[in-house]
């Protein structure tokens, strides 16, 4: 029995494959350059939108709060305390006096604190808006085009003037 070699089978096909390429190129198509007429030209032309962001400073006015004080409350409590303190005897002077002291205390810081209120100042504010920037570019150009009789139409990336390059391919039918 013959021993069978996996090389002789490799070697074989191999070799047919190299043929069926040679065959194929045979047969290949016949590539070349030529020139075609240009018929007409149009521009493609897009909306394309470029956002921008618009910014301002605006002034506004804030009422910072005036840090308060309490001596006006001490005064006004020292002063209530001695006025209650003079009206009425015994235990309701005791009352009168805390009376006294209380409403000294309040009408004192009234006094202080309502007169210095809160600090208006300007302070800046940045504002930003975004703005629709919408412009018109062109995309590419609808190609019309006449070679040996036929036109054709093509989308390219430039206008090619009066004549342009077309890449001509001819095969044989079977």
């Amino acid at each position: 029995m013959p021993a069978f070699t996996p090389s002789r089978s490799l070697h074989t096909r191999l070799s047919l494959a190299i043929i069926a390429a040679m065959a194929a190129s045979a047969v290949q198509a016949a590539d070349f350059d030529d020139f075609a007429r240009v018929v007409s030209v149009a521009p493609q032309l897009e909306q394309v939108n470029y956002p921008q962001q618009e910014c301002w400073t605006e002034y506004v006015q804030a009422q910072r709060q005036a840090q308060r004080g309490v001596g006006g409350s001490i005064v006004g409590g020292l002063a209530g305390g001695i006025l209650g303190n003079q009206v009425g005897g015994g235990s309701g002077r005791t009352v009168a006096t805390a009376a006294g002291a209380i409403a000294g205390a309040i009408v004192g810081d009234r006094l202080e604190n309502n007169q210095a209120g809160g600090v208006v100042e300007q302070q800046p504010v940045r504002q930003c808006r975004t703005i629709d920037n919408w412009q018109t570019r062109t995309s590419g150009y609808a190609v019309t085009y006449e070679y040996h009789g036929h036109t054709y139409t093509s989308v390219m990336p430039y206008d090619p003037g009066a004549r342009m390059r077309v890449r001509v391919s001819v095969t044989p039918r079977p």
